[in-house]
């Protein structure tokens, strides 16, 4: 079977694509990607995923890939997608992190789904815009505020920005996967990650097959993170981490600082870097913790 592209239904009839990576046998664990982004965000090096013990779950949002779009869709929705992946290949429990886009979307699965959910992890991830107010902008790459601001707009605009600006990220990404970020004032951690040749395969096929049915389950994301989310964070009674980095232009230091305290016993994780972070370190250490046997609900009575 092919691991790299899986199908099943969502409750409501949609397809679901998904893939799995790692050890196969392992500890199951939910990896949700950023925004745009899909199911082929992974390490390239699956022999240090291997070596961690998770059996990696990759997914493209609805929209994205070859996922049926979900117009409308909250960040809450996110967590009845993973029980249906998770029900079709009879996992019963499981962990989950998110990383930038999909942080948000990893809170929503431990806060909704916290009987299923081990641990949790949210890596560079979006706080809500309700909550934060203008402070949301607050450090963020001028880039990043243009496309957020199109979200306020409304879907016509965003789709309509969003359209341009894929088709010149598609181009970049065909010259030079290492370019695929050039629009944005990224500090020198990031544009290290960005040079590798390692990854430079990943970041090809991920650009590609994200938006290969269009620009909706970006729209639908963007739309999404501005909204109402559909959950209360600091409801979650999973052992949650908060990864952020200091320098981080694309989804500033703000924003993790209000998930760490809003998330019940929430375990921080600051660096000094971007948005990246380190990529092979991180990697071993998060799903190493994630992986972990010991209890991972947090009482908070």
């Amino acid at each position: 079977m092919d691991k790299r592209t899986q199908v099943t239904e969502a409750a409501d009839g949609r397809t679901l694509a998904f893939a799995e990576w790692g050890d196969l046998t392992g500890s199951p664990v939910f990896g949700l990607h950023g925004t745009p982004g899909c199911r082929l965000e992974h390490h390239p090096d699956d022999e240090l995923v291997r070596s961690t013990g998770a059996r990696v779950i990759t997914y493209d949002r609805p929209g994205y890939g070859g996922s049926d779009r979900h117009r409308g869709r909250t960040v809450a929705d996110c967590a009845g997608d993973v029980a249906a992946i998770a029900d079709s290949l009879g996992i019963g429990r499981f962990a989950v992190f998110g990383a930038s886009g999909g942080g948000p979307h990893a809170l929503a699965v431990a806060a909704l789904l916290g009987d299923r959910v081990t641990r949790a992890a949210c890596v560079v991830g979006v706080a809500p815009y309700e909550a934060l107010g203008d402070d949301f902008f607050t450090g963020m790459d001028p880039e990043n505020i243009k496309e957020f601001g199109w979200a306020l707009e409304g879907e016509e605009r965003l789709v309509t920005e969003l359209g341009r600006k894929d088709e010149e990220r598609r181009q970049r990404v065909a010259a030079d996967p290492a370019t695929l970020l050039d629009i944005f004032d990224l500090p020198e951690s990031d544009r290290k990650f960005l040079a590798r040749e390692d990854f430079a395969e990943v970041i090809r096929e991920s650009a590609i097959e994200a938006t290969r049915n269009g620009v909706g389950g970006w729209v639908d994301d963007d739309l999404a993170f501005i909204s109402p989310w559909g959950f209360d964070p600091s409801a979650i009674a999973v052992l949650t981490q908060v990864w952020y980095g200091t320098r981080d232009v694309m989804v500033p230091p703000g924003h993790g600082e209000w998930i760490a305290r809003t998330v019940p016993g929430a375990i921080v994780k600051l660096n000094e870097l971007g948005h990246m972070g380190d990529p092979d370190a991180d990697l071993v250490e998060r799903h190493g913790w994630l992986t972990a046997r010991t209890p991972g609900r947090f009482d908070a009575s």
